[in-house]
């Protein structure tokens, strides 16, 4: 018997066209034998159910819909939203709370990884990678330019502690430049994390669940035509991603293992990313952060990782889906 499958999209972030992109890639590469999928798109105004036709309100008593005169509840939800709710952890306590399986990381270990201030926390008490020197500072009792400065060494990025795909993030190189990205990142999340620069080459790893173990995908390099990967290298092709990274064997495989180390030692599921720095100088490896929820358009790193493995996306979406108890 076929399975119903809710895909989760969009959500209250500046993540939603992203994340509807995403969407489309998966909806297309699910199994249409196996499943049956409906595209469930949450605003803030509402949650609806879009199909061929016009759309119809999510219940969200039980998560079910209403269509051609018959309700539909579903058998699990893959979840795609990047940011709020998704991304957090409050979808997912949701599922949990009507018993739905769901594509992702549990409520806890996606809100913990969602709060970059958390997450550098947690890893650094690993002890499997470097993380950067950091501190955190709140709009409604801000550390001052003075005390940030004292505890970190200019230049630094600065970042809303929750959110993603690098909106409201700036890189600041003088005393005079703080308070404007402060201001900026304060406007998308009222908790802010200053980090200190760290020079060297991005990496990023897709990595997965694989039956009894976990499976690190091949290594990218992120080059940005920018200053850093912001939102335009990201979606607006402003960066070079190369796949396979042009490294070592060595290397290669230390990034691999760090990021099954850390999807391990946070007690991920589902498809993350990990992303790195590596000074090359010092040849230390730095913890970036993870992505719970990463994307899946054509053109982002998890798909192009998959494809460097000779797979491909219809079967990364559908092995996910395969292994939850549905």
């Amino acid at each position: 018997m076929k399975r119903n499958i809710a895909l989760v999209a969009g959500g209250y972030s500046g993540e939603f066209e992203v994340s509807l992109r995403s969407a489309e890639q998966i909806f297309r590469n699910l199994d249409k034998d196996k499943y049956d999928v409906y595209r469930i798109v949450i605003t803030r105004q509402s949650w609806y159910c879009e199909y061929e036709g016009g759309k119809t309100e999510v219940d969200r008593n039980d998560f079910s819909i209403r269509l051609d005169g018959r309700k539909i509840t579903f058998d699990a939800a893959f979840i795609t939203v990047h940011g709020t709710p998704g991304e957090n952890g409050l979808l997912q306590a949701y599922f949990d709370m009507i018993s739905l399986p769901y594509t992702t990381c549990s409520s806890l270990v996606s809100a913990v990884t969602f709060d970059k201030a958390v997450c550098n926390a947690c890893v650094r008490e690993l002890g499997i990678v470097d993380v950067a020197k950091n501190v955190h500072t709140f709009k409604d009792a801000p550390l001052s330019v003075d005390q940030i400065l004292s505890r970190v060494s200019l230049p630094v990025f600065v970042k809303p502690s929750e959110g993603g795909s690098s909106i409201g993030m700036s890189k600041v190189r003088t005393r005079e430049e703080l308070p404007q990205a402060l201001d900026k990142a304060y406007a998308v999340h009222p908790k802010v994390l200053v980090e200190e620069f760290i020079e060297g080459r991005e990496f990023s790893c897709g990595v997965m669940r694989l039956g009894g173990s976990v499976e690190a995908f091949p290594v990218t390099e992120i080059r940005p035509d920018t200053d850093f990967f912001d939102y335009d290298a990201k979606y607006n092709g402003l960066s070079k991603e190369i796949t396979p990274a042009p490294v070592d064997e060595e290397l290669s495989e230390r990034i691999r293992k760090a990021t099954r180390d850390v999807y391990e030692g946070l007690s991920c599921n589902g498809v993350c990313r990990v992303d790195f720095i590596y000074d090359d100088a010092k040849d230390r490896l730095y913890f970036l952060e993870v992505n719970t929820t990463p994307g899946q358009s054509e053109q982002s790193i998890v798909p192009q990782q998959v494809r460097a493995m000779g797979k491909d996306t219809r079967w990364l979406y559908n092995t996910v889906l395969g292994q939850l108890d549905i």
